[in-house]
């Protein structure tokens, strides 16, 4: 299909069934946040917002990949020099669970878009939305065999790295992506990895304590805790360290957790085991010091549900600080100041996001661009992905970009040409 049919189709022509997937995700959300909401447990509402950007997602490679893709025309001494951005052929992809639909398209629109065609290996935990995504793609009138969906457990991962592919892109752990980029490479496939991450959350003395808390909330809590850039260690200067906790602290007491196609705020976690392993993180960092200030213990019932739980006193060394936790865990360490914020904020082998958070705007920029040591680096916000900007980590994190102009630039052969007279 990609040599046949794909990629001799005009990049206008691929825009318009970019666009014609867009409307349909939109005009059917409920309906395939319902399928997010039931393999991997997240309110329903934030489903719902999963499935809108991924309608944003199509709208944004519409408007600009063709744009990306142009020639770019270069002075030189021959008579034409310029650069083309060709499809590289078949990409395989290997997708996580925590969002289904977003992972997935915000890789392989871009790809597909390009030229490239795609074999996706989603997780064994949602099969459903891997069908789905290739159904709906096909309605949108892509042909048939451009986007296929694989659906097995690691093994058939590993055999999709073996592959006779042209690249490989895996979201995952950190573990399966060097496994993925054992095998590929074995083969010279190209490698894209974006894996896991421990972000700092630096609150620096001047900061908007309360706004500080508020985000610091929002994004530990998104996803149900499930999330690569969530803010995992909250590092706060000493002077509002009591006055963090006890905002934070106050906030997440209000927080519901239950039926997530229901009206609360929280749902089961993806799977009993993923629970019992943060539950077992927490109570490692308890017996090593870590102080619980909320939550910490299993409800009694059915499900995968874990509560919120929030640990103060936590330090280097702790199973909270040094490993990431995927789950709705809070983990506050106190900073003697600024100097010492920004160390324990790069005190991790893990690059993906970090935010800092102070009343200084030109001196929290400052510290973004030139002391985090992440992917991207956030001011007085949490850490996002968003189509317009590029998306990636550093260290342990993985190295490569989705999303943006940059992430369209993985999976294209940049051809330099040039015509000189005979």
């Amino acid at each position: 299909i990609f040599n046949s049919i794909w990629k001799k189709i005009d990049v206008s022509e691929r825009a318009k069934l970019l666009r014609s997937l867009g409307h349909i995700l939109h005009a059917r959300k409920t309906e395939f946040a319902t399928i997010i909401t039931n393999e991997m447990g997240k309110p329903i509402r934030e489903s719902l917002a999963e499935v809108e950007k991924c309608s944003w997602v199509c709208e944004y490679f519409a408007d600009n990949g063709p744009k990306f893709l142009e020639h770019e025309e270069l002075n030189t001494d021959a008579k034409s020099s310029y650069v083309r951005f060709d499809p590289l052929g078949v990409i395989g992809c290997i997708m996580p669970w925590n969002f289904p639909f977003w992972q997935a398209l915000r890789f392989c629109l871009p790809a597909m878009l390009a030229g490239n065609t795609v074999v996706l290996k989603h997780s064994s935990v949602c099969p459903l939305s891997g069908n789905t995504l290739q159904h709906v793609i096909e309605e949108a009138g892509f042909p048939k065999g451009v986007f296929r969906h694989l659906v097995g457990n690691y093994k058939v991962g590993e055999a999709l790295a073996q592959a006779p592919v042209d690249a490989v892109s895996i979201t995952g752990s950190t573990r399966a992506g060097k496994r993925v980029a054992e095998i590929a490479s074995q083969n010279l496939h190209k490698f894209i990895l974006e894996l896991g991450g421990s972000d700092p959350f630096v609150v620096l003395k001047d900061a908007d304590i309360d706004k500080a808390a508020e985000v610091g909330v929002a994004s530990r809590f998104l996803n149900n805790g499930q999330s690569c850039i969530a803010a995992k260690r909250l590092i706060v200067s000493e002077s509002v360290y009591d006055l963090f906790l006890s905002m934070i602290k106050e906030k997440l007491s209000e927080k519901t957790m239950g039926d997530p196609m229901d009206d609360f705020d929280m749902g089961p976690m993806v799977s009993i085991e993923a629970r019992d392993e943060v539950h077992h993180q927490v109570m490692q960092s308890i017996q090593t010091g870590a102080e619980l200030v909320l939550g910490g213990e299993i409800p009694q019932g059915v499900g995968a549900y874990y509560p919120i739980t929030l640990l103060a006193g936590v330090t280097p060394n702790m199973v909270a600080f040094d490993e990431e936790i995927f789950g709705p865990v809070f983990s506050v360490i106190k900073a003697n100041d600024e100097a010492h914020a920004i160390d324990l904020a790069n005190q991790t082998e893990f690059g993906l996001g970090a935010s800092i958070f102070t009343a200084d705007l030109s001196k929290g920029e400052a510290i973004a661009i030139n002391k985090l040591n992440a992917g991207s680096c956030f001011v007085n916000d949490f850490v996002k992905s968003d189509p317009r900007l590029p998306f990636g980590g550093i260290k342990e994190s993985g190295f490569g970009r989705e999303l943006a102009l940059q992430g369209m630039m993985e999976f294209v052969n940049i051809k330099t040409v040039v015509v000189k007279s005979g």
